[in-house]
């Protein structure tokens, strides 16, 4: 009998969880084909690279990858936000690469087996497929990433490159993202996280909404914890009340990444970013009053164009006032296409200045919020492989806790918190 050889594909992915989505549904869309999915892209007669432009050094990461890989001589299909938004610069890397793009990405399977026959195919087009209830090779067998809608709403960002990348704005059927996390639960998944380019625009296209969305997605069985992604203040503060009223949950993580960007309301103009730091704090100030232990994430770009001492300095000041446990400092770069490409920038040297102090009082910050965590003692998910032997479970409110353990992944386990770093918690077994 004739041994039937599987073709080998090795698959990278940077960005967002979207992407890391995508890599998942392309992985299991080709192993249910037959192909096999291999660890190491030299052993690999295939290598799909799926890319994120988000900022001038991640696309540097991606060009660097992009030369790389292509030095290994192998067929490379460059996938996600790249493809898109600055298919040039792809084909001046590897002119012989096939692109496929975030839309497209149920389409991997062709893809692939025509670019092995030796063809480059390309396929950037838009197509309104919900990317759910398919199947998926996950990173992390317990963590079951959900995309809900695809495209952005706001699309006015003047520092955007992404909005080019995802196509028009269209949210998911909300009972096909229920069955996604059902089928998922039933895989084992314990924790689900809902992603988006902005999470809070989801339903606006259909006369939906995420809370309602949110509402059903707890009421499924099992005992399992939902992370909420990223959404933009402008679409958060119209519900804000009934937002607040299904993150009383227990299964939703006390968690939210409201992205302020600039503590500037005159910055933020200029960002057309469409919300005042008045609405956010009213934002923050909401779940607070209701969630204590609430985990803030949030964005800041420092530098951008026109931001003076004065507007750098409201920043601080609006960090300080918040304090937020996550902060995600972007020093300004121009993307290619957008508004902001155009205006007069800032010298570096002032931009990594500011950056330099802002991450200082950000880490100040940080150790003091985790240590008021110390004596804690509650049930965590153990979400994570550690370091040296070590797990890391996440509790209510989405903080990391270590621990020295030979728990397994997906396991409730009680602890206490005995210690605080920067950027987790350190627990032991109660």
């Amino acid at each position: 009998m004739k041994k039937v050889v599987r073709m080998k594909v090795y698959v990278e992915a940077y960005g967002c969880a979207a992407n890391f989505n995508d890599a998942e549904i392309a992985k299991g869309l080709l192993q249910r084909e037959g192909f096999e999915i291999v660890n190491d892209a030299k052993n690999s007669d295939v290598i799909i690279l799926f890319t994120c432009i988000v900022k001038t050094p991640t696309e540097h990461r991606m060009i660097d990858r992009i030369r790389k890989l292509s030095e290994l001589n192998k067929p490379l299909i460059v996938a996600g936000c790249m493809p898109v938004a600055e298919k040039d610069v792809v084909e001046k890397l590897n002119q012989n690469a096939s692109l496929i793009g975030p839309g497209s990405v149920t389409r991997i399977v062709e893809v692939v087996k025509r670019t092995l026959k030796g063809k480059r195919v390309v396929e950037l087009e838009f197509t309104k497929t919900p990317k759910v209830c398919l199947p998926k090779v996950r990173k992390n067998p317990v963590i079951n990433i959900v995309q809900i809608s695809e495209g952005c709403l706001w699309k006015l960002c003047t520092y955007c490159i992404v909005k080019f990348s995802k196509g028009e704005f269209f949210s998911y059927p909300p009972e096909l993202i229920v069955e996604d996390v059902k089928k998922s639960l039933e895989e084992d998944c314990k924790e689900i996280w809902l992603t988006s380019q902005d999470t809070g625009s989801y339903g606006l296209d259909i006369g939906y909404d995420l809370p309602s969305l949110l509402n059903r997605i707890t009421q499924v069985e099992g005992k399992f914890f939902v992370r909420v992604g990223m959404m933009n203040p402008i679409y958060v503060k119209p519900k804000l009340n009934k937002l607040i009223q299904v993150f009383k949950s227990p299964k939703i993580f006390k968690f939210i990444h409201l992205p302020v960007q600039s503590g500037s309301d005159r910055v933020l103009k200029s960002m057309k970013r469409g919300y005042t730091v008045k609405d956010f704090l009213t934002i923050v100030e909401g779940f607070r009053k209701n969630f204590p232990y609430l985990s803030l994430s949030t964005d800041i770009i420092v530098g951008f164009p026109g931001e003076s001492d004065e507007d750098f300095q409201k920043t601080v000041e609006l960090i300080e006032k918040v304090r937020p446990d996550i902060v995600n400092v972007s020093k300004f770069g121009a993307r290619p296409g957008t508004e902001a490409e155009k205006f007069e920038r800032l010298p570096h040297s002032i931009i990594a200045k500011r950056s330099k102090t802002l991450r200082k009082i950000i880490e100040e910050i940080q150790i003091q919020n985790n240590e008021k965590w110390v004596g804690w003692e509650g049930e965590v998910l153990i979400d994570e492989v550690g370091k040296k032997g070590t797990m890391v479970g996440r509790n209510f409110a989405y903080k990391p806790v270590v621990i020295d353990c030979d728990c397994k992944l997906g396991e409730f386990v009680k602890v206490k918190v005995v210690e605080a770093k920067k950027t987790y918690l350190v627990g032991e077994f109660v």
